[in-house]
């Protein structure tokens, strides 16, 4: 029986000779050395660490040989493998931090440069809903109309049924000029405007005044001695409330959203009669979960201003024939309106001028 052959010479299997693998490790190491960049070095990993490598091919020849020689081939190859990965891991680690330094200088930014850039603008907020209502109106046909700021004490007070003796006129409520005895105020709502269309134009009128007023109040989140309101008057033929109620309506629901309305309650102005309040409906509960709703405060409605049918008295001092003509007008804060709209319970914003507030809201439309 014959025994094993123990006369094979295993460096006959050219590829794995002692001098052919050292001969593949030292092209290997100097390939890795001689990669500029990762990009080359991806290369070098292909040719030398590679399924097609010299040395993986010369891997596969080791199954050939008798096991007493597979032992000492496979030791050999597994060294040179072993050395040429170590080497591309250390040359990965250079290269890549090389590339980081050349990126930093390369990409550098002097943000200390100037720039041909210029922030955009934007309109402030009280103006474009100053707007937005306007056009609401011009799409139902009204017009817009504007007055003075300074006003006569007569358009202001008189003309309106508020009577020499009303609380408004006094120092507590009013900005007055001096001297006192020009009689000369800051208007405290935009009804002056209102007058002044009557004593120029005659009926049927429709009109929204838009604009700032001014009251004596505290600076503080909820109230400021300026701010804005938007009234609007009409007088034809045959208004009545059911006009006023409509037309608030379809005002609520086209500021607010779908769905929104207004309802009354009775209340007491100089200058109409019926008066009332206007509250209009939540329009984050819409009234169904109002208990845990923080906008309205579990009341489902939210207070928003004041109308009426227009006083008799009214349209007598400014020249209109009551017998013939009636009339409505209307109420409600534009900071007001601007703070329901976006959920803010601060009024100061509006008014300090820090860009960053009006770069929020200055892009709607």
């Amino acid at each position: 029986m014959s025994g094993p052959n123990t006369d094979y010479d295993p460096v006959e299997v050219t590829p794995l000779k002692a001098d052919e693998v050292e001969a593949m490790r030292e092209a290997a190491l100097a390939a890795i050395a001689a990669a500029p960049d990762l990009e080359a070095l991806k290369q070098v990993r292909l040719d030398h660490a590679g399924d097609r490598s010299p040395l993986a091919l010369a891997n596969r020849e080791i199954g050939a040989l008798p096991p007493q020689a597979r032992k000492e081939a496979g030791q050999r190859v597994g060294q040179a493998r072993g050395a040429i990965n170590q080497a591309i891991a250390a040359r990965q680690t250079v290269l890549e931090a090389e590339h980081e330094e050349r990126m930093l200088v390369e990409e550098t930014v002097d943000v200390s440069l100037p720039t041909l850039r210029r922030r955009r603008g934007s309109r402030h907020p009280i103006t474009l809903q100053s707007e937005l209502i306007a056009d609401l109106f011009v799409a139902m046909g009204y017009e817009i109309a504007e007055g003075p700021v300074v006003e006569a004490e007569w358009l202001n007070f008189d003309a309106l049924n508020l009577g020499p003796d009303h609380p408004a006129r006094t120092m507590q409520d009013t900005f007055w000029t001096e001297p006192a005895d020009d009689h000369v105020v800051l208007r405290t709502q935009t009804s002056p405007v209102q007058a002044r269309t009557m004593l120029t134009r005659k009926p049927p009128i429709y009109v929204v005044c838009p604009g700032r007023v001014f009251r004596t109040d505290e600076y503080d989140a909820t109230h400021s001695p300026m701010f804005h309101q938007v009234e609007g008057l009409v007088v034809d033929e045959g208004i009545t409330m059911a006009h006023l109620k409509g037309t608030l309506d379809h005002f609520a629901s086209q500021l607010f959203g779908d769905d929104i309305f207004t309802r009354f309650r009775p209340s007491y102005f100089p200058f109409t009669e019926p008066s009332a309040e206007v509250d209009v409906r939540c329009f984050v509960c819409r009234g169904v979960d109002s208990a845990s709703c923080r906008t309205c405060r579990g009341e489902g409605w939210i207070e928003w201003g004041g109308c009426g049918v227009v006083n008799p008295r009214v349209l007598v001092a400014c020249g209109v024939d009551p017998e013939v003509y009636s009339g409505f007008a209307f109420g409600m804060g534009i900071d007001r309106s601007f703070m329901f709209r976006h959920d803010l319970e601060d009024l100061r914003p509006l008014f300090e001028g820090d860009v960053r507030f009006s770069s929020a809201f200055g892009t709607e439309i």
